[in-house]
Parts: C-alpha cells; sequence; structure tokens
C-alpha cells in the first residue's frame, strides 16, 4: 500500500477545528482536559498524510466514559493497539479523514505527541528535515510499518531533547516497530 504525503495544506487547521467542534458536542457530558491537534497536519509548512490527527485528552477515571460518548454517536473503539494509555477511536463512515485517540492525561503517548509538534512548530530547520525524511519515506518503503518505523530514529532524537528517558524512548521504538 502507498503512503499518500502531501505539501501542507492551509486548511488542515480549519478542519481540525470543525472536528472539534463535534467532538465537543459528543463529549458534553465528560469532563475533557483538552482536544489537541497534534501530527504532522498540526504543523504549518510541514508536508503529511491528508489526515487529521486528534489526542482527546481525559483522566484516566473518564477514559472509559470518554470511550462510550464517541462510541454512541459512531466511532468504533480499536483498542489501545500497544500504545498504553492511547486509544483508538475509528471515525463514522463519511466522516472526514482523521484519526482520533483519547488519550490520558500526563501520559507517555500525550507527551510524546505534544513534544514532536512542538519541536517541529518551533523549528523550521526541523520541520524542513522531517518533511524531507517523510517524502522520501512516502516514495521509497512499502507500507505503513516501515514508514513510522523510518521515522523512529528523528523523532526518537526530538523527543531526547524534550527530556524523555531511556525507559520511555525505549518503548516508543519498540512500538514503532510494530506500527502498521
Amino acid at each position: 500500500m502507498a503512503i499518500e504525503v502531501v505539501p501542507y495544506d492551509p486548511a488542515w487547521p480549519t478542519a481540525f477545528a470543525e472536528i472539534h467542534t463535534e467532538l465537543s458536542e459528543a463529549l458534553r457530558l465528560v469532563p475533557v482536559r483538552a482536544i489537541e491537534h497534534i501530527g504532522s497536519t498540526a504543523v504549518p509548512g510541514l508536508a503529511a498524510k491528508p489526515q487529521i490527527d486528534i489526542d482527546v485528552v481525559v483522566r484516566r477515571d473518564d477514559l472509559p466514559a470518554a470511550v462510550a460518548a464517541l462510541a454512541a454517536v459512531g466511532y468504533e473503539h480499536r483498542g489501545d493497539l500497544g500504545i498504553a494509555d492511547r486509544h483508538a477511536m475509528r471515525a463514522p463512515k463519511g466522516a472526514s479523514r482523521r484519526n482520533v485517540y483519547v488519550v490520558v492525561d500526563g501520559s507517555v503517548a500525550l507527551r510524546n505527541h505534544l513534544a514532536v509538534r512542538d519541536a517541529l512548530r518551533a523549528d523550521p530547520v526541523l520541520r524542513d528535515a522531517y518533511g524531507t525524511l517523510k517524502r522520501n519515506l512516502a516514495a521509497d518503503v512499502e507500507g505503513i510499518g516501515a514508514y513510522v518505523e523510518g521515522k523512529t530514529d528523528l523523532l526518537v532524537g526530538i523527543l531526547a531533547s524534550a527530556g524523555f528517558n531511556e525507559v520511555e524512548l525505549g518503548a516508543i521504538r519498540a512500538a514503532n516497530r510494530q506500527a502498521g
């Protein structure tokens, strides 16, 4: 399966805002800490797969209620997919392209997403290097697993600079090896 990586689209923040509104309505009875635009579409100027990535941040005790609220509006709970404290939710049929995760506040998964996003937003040289890597991988590898694994060294470097410890970095490396 070919990986599609496209130039940055200035419409992505608007798409996120629309999905944010939908999620906020679906989760109106759940105490949500934040709804974060994450991933490459959240970084102005960065090439990305054309789908919006979102973390719905909740306290651990509120995780089941958040998953249930999203399931009630048509999302399919896919479980943690091997990433502790991050539950994947498949969007309803007909929804715009998105990956929605319900994540525990303070978790390694959330800290990972925010640290990478924020580092890429802050450093245009790093952002451009990452974009080039993504485009090259999309052209050269087969399947999402090889694509994710090919990005791992750069991402782990960002996370090490952000203060992630060796245990956390090892878990992220292992998860990226098993992606796809």
